[in-house]
């Protein structure tokens, strides 16, 4: 694999009159989550209000919930964060403009696949998160932090040309309140310098409450540890999202793994939920976006062609990050993307309760 954190290409860096002229840029990966996170609340919000009007009869439907967050925008956000998007916008005055995105596309060796082994991987390191020490409850005005190392590829059009680039590994850091009303981001070269907010209401003005696809800490505390019935309530609200509900299964399950802080139990509950998920496969070899060889517990997006993997330490099955491989197909704009592309890769650093925002551990 060619994302070698020794290698300046891709070592990690702490950074912090007339018309505008239009031209082309990518969304700024770093405002993925953000998006993410808006958008889904939309999407669970727009389901919720249709459901409460089925109940209550026609004409009952909040008309302040628009359609256009219904299943294309869904379906649409994952293509988006797969393999990038671009958008016109009048110059960039943030400066959140990722001019690093020219490296070579990342690539990996394509590891071998295992059909049956996810059941007993995943009961092992179910066994490994029940055991490992639970965090401290946050106390008043601290912030949950997670530290990670990013790496992704993507296809970048510019004058009509499209090439495949690559961002270089850097790294990104999330504060949240335990509640999810407040939080902050900065990713160099994808935020600016000092960062963006995490918080604010949604495009009609309200608080967006925290669900699945946007959880705080305290809303994870209230998810059942029941391996089926938190599975249940995973298919239940991701319905119609994503390509297909397997893998938005899969994908949720991923996502509260990495992009929060779940109590031991909690993890232990989601590894025994993911295990009964079809078509989750282990597969022999993984490296994460710092150089960490693993193995991983995996799923086939048949859609895309693309794998998301989970990779783990071999010893301690520690989780250690994911990412997502090209393996079948091609795809991306003339089918760039090939199999044994790196679309994109996280790895975990740091979690932790700090004082407040900006501050690290």
């Amino acid at each position: 694999m060619n994302l070698d954190p020794t290698d300046p290409r891709t070592a990690p860096r702490h950074e912090a009159g007339d018309l505008p002229v239009i031209e082309e840029r990518e969304l700024p990966p770093g405002r993925h989550q953000f998006h993410k996170e808006r958008l889904m609340s939309q999407i669970h919000d727009d389901r919720l209000a249709t459901a409460n009007a089925t109940a209550s009869g026609p004409g009952k439907r909040n008309p302040f919930l628009r359609k256009v967050f219904l299943l294309p925008a869904a379906t649409a956000l994952a293509g988006a964060l797969a393999v990038g998007v671009l958008v016109l916008t009048p110059g960039d005055p943030s400066g959140t403009r990722d001019d690093r995105a020219t490296g070579p596309a990342l690539t990996t060796r394509i590891g071998a696949v295992d059909a049956k082994g996810a059941p007993q991987l995943l009961d092992r390191i179910s066994l490994a998160a029940a055991e490992a020490d639970a965090p401290k409850p946050a106390a008043a005005g601290q912030y949950v932090y997670i530290e990670s190392r990013s790496a992704g590829t993507h296809v970048r059009t510019d004058s009509g040309v499209s090439r495949l680039v690559s961002v270089p590994l850097h790294t990104r850091q999330a504060w949240k309140s335990p509640d999810g009303s407040d939080g902050w981001l900065i990713e160099p070269g994808n935020t600016a310098p000092e960062g963006i907010t995490l918080a604010g209401p949604d495009e009609q003005g309200n608080d967006p409450k925290p669900h699945l696809g946007a959880p705080s800490h305290d809303y994870l505390a209230t998810l059942p540890t029941d391996p089926d019935a938190l599975l249940r309530k995973i298919y239940k609200e991701t319905e119609g999202q994503g390509n297909g509900p397997d893998q938005q299964a899969f994908t949720t399950i991923g996502d509260l793994l990495g992009e929060s802080w779940p109590s031991p139990r909690l993890t232990a509950a989601l590894y025994r939920a993911a295990a009964k998920i079809p078509g989750v496969v282990t597969v022999d070899s993984a490296t994460d976006a710092v150089g960490r060889q693993g193995v991983a517990v995996a799923r086939l997006d048949e859609t895309s062609g693309a794998r998301t993997e989970w990779i783990f330490d071999r010893k301690t099955l520690t989780f250690l990050g994911e990412r997502s491989v090209q393996v079948e197909g091609e795809s991306g704009e003339d089918g760039l993307i090939k199999p044994g592309t790196v679309i994109s890769t996280h790895a975990i650093v740091t979690r932790a309760f700090v004082d407040d925002m900006k501050v690290t551990p």
